[in-house]
């Protein structure tokens, strides 16, 4: 089998030369990542500002760093060694309204900043590339007043869920890669909710741990002008071990609560007319329906929380013009459907369908890369009417959620 032939940085090459960037990715990653809301269920696509600029139509494109998340097996496109580090800067404003319209409440605003860290490297003459990453697939941030009529369903929610991932891609064929790695996650919940015995009291949780995972992508090239992507992340369990109150009523407690992440699925196709287009499509499946129930398991008695979350699509399309002086300006859309189920709504995930348009541009040299985008992120009222009370309250979520948000993002890379 014939070898694909690599122009990369003159020297040699030893696997020391990992260690800057993936410690700088590390402590980069570990000082900065703090939690993010996002309208698909808890996901977070956006993982590159070139890509984000394209409606997240970058599975079957893959052609920076972050093709480690949006498709491993697109770094066998990158020659030499590159690293990229990102930042997804998101602007946070859920809406609630009562169904009679005569109470309202907003979350408090927040910008929430979650930043990617990216490297790879492809030998000279090899049909191997490697990669790694520091990302967060998941994330939530959300808190509502006190005084909402759904006090005692949700007042605050708080997941950071950090992934480092490992890949490794072989270019079987000139036209046809594989990729795969693992995932090692780490992840911190914190929930808080009012109890309505009395005024003030809550019941929170905080806990944290850590689970595996594994990632993986295809990318074929059946003809010069089109690109097909397949990616693939596997579902994980993480058991959070931390401990809950009932505040005032009783002191903490050591609890546990086992909480399923989904797997997912993506098919992009790529076309282009030209050297200087780029068009993608793409379809990515959620099984949300992992999401039935969690159970915070404590001494003092188990407290259960019904979800029964279902299944979802996110569906989008993107173009890229690219100019001779390495130059290029992009724009997409995606729309997301929404996940959680009606009967047990929770404000705290006040998910809805979502319709996302974004833009950016960016420039690519010989050594620097960089890009810039932004996105409108909103969705139509959505009423519930009929969800499950509480059986201490007797408070509901109904009401009607709405969402609208906007993000600006940026990367900056540099090819050794």
């Amino acid at each position: 089998m014939m070898m694909n032939a690599r122009q990369t940085p003159s020297g040699s090459w030893h696997p020391l030369k990992l260690i800057p960037g993936l410690c700088a990715g590390f402590l980069w990653g570990a000082c900065l990542l703090p939690t993010a809301l996002y309208g698909l269920g808890f996901a977070i696509p956006n993982q590159d500002a070139e890509a984000i600029a394209r409606g997240n139509a970058f599975i079957a494109t893959a052609n920076n760093p972050s093709a480690i998340f949006y498709n491993p097996a697109g770094i066998t496109q990158l020659e030499g060694t590159q690293a990229q580090f990102g930042m997804h800067n998101l602007a946070i404003n859920s809406e609630f309204q009562s169904l009679d319209g005569t109470r309202h409440a907003n979350t408090e605003s927040s910008i929430a900043p979650v930043p990617q860290f990216f490297y790879t490297y492809s030998p000279t003459n090899s049909q191997f590339s490697f990669g790694v990453g520091l990302y967060a697939p998941f994330g939530l941030s959300l808190e509502w007043p006190t005084n909402t009529p759904f006090n005692s369903l949700a007042t605050k929610g708080s997941l950071t869920y950090i992934t480092f991932n490992p890949v490794v891609a072989w270019k079987i064929l000139p036209n046809l890669s594989i990729a795969a790695g693992p995932t090692i996650n780490y992840a911190k919940l914190d929930l808080t909710q009012g109890i309505g015995l009395s005024p003030g009291d809550q019941f929170s949780f905080n806990g944290s741990g850590w689970t595996f995972g594994a990632t993986a992508g295809l990318l074929w090239k059946p003809h010069a002008k089109w690109a097909v992507g397949v990616n693939y992340r596997s579902p994980t369990t993480v058991n959070f071990e931390g401990s809950s109150q009932m505040k005032p009523y009783a002191p903490g407690e050591g609890t546990s609560a086992e909480f399923n992440f989904p797997q997912s699925a993506g098919l992009g196709v790529a076309y282009k007319p030209t050297p200087h287009w780029n068009f993608e499509t793409y379809v990515i499946w959620t099984d949300w329906d992992t999401l039935k129930s969690t159970t915070f398991e404590r001494p003092s008695g188990n407290i259960s929380l019904a979800l029964n979350w279902q299944s979802s699509l996110m569906t989008g399309i993107g173009g890229t013009r690219y100019f001779d002086n390495g130059w290029f300006v992009s724009a997409g859309y995606f729309f997301s459907q929404n996940s959680t189920s009606e009967k047990n709504f929770n404000p705290v995930v006040p998910d809805t369908d979502l319709h996302v348009g974004s833009a950016g541009f960016g420039c690519k040299g010989k050594h620097w890369s960089c890009a810039l985008s932004a996105q409108i992120i909103a969705g139509a009222w959505r009423t519930i009417s009929d969800s499950q009370p509480s059986p201490i309250t007797g408070e509901t979520a109904d009401g009607k959620y709405k969402w609208f948000n906007q993000s600006v993002n940026f990367s900056v890379g540099y090819h050794f």
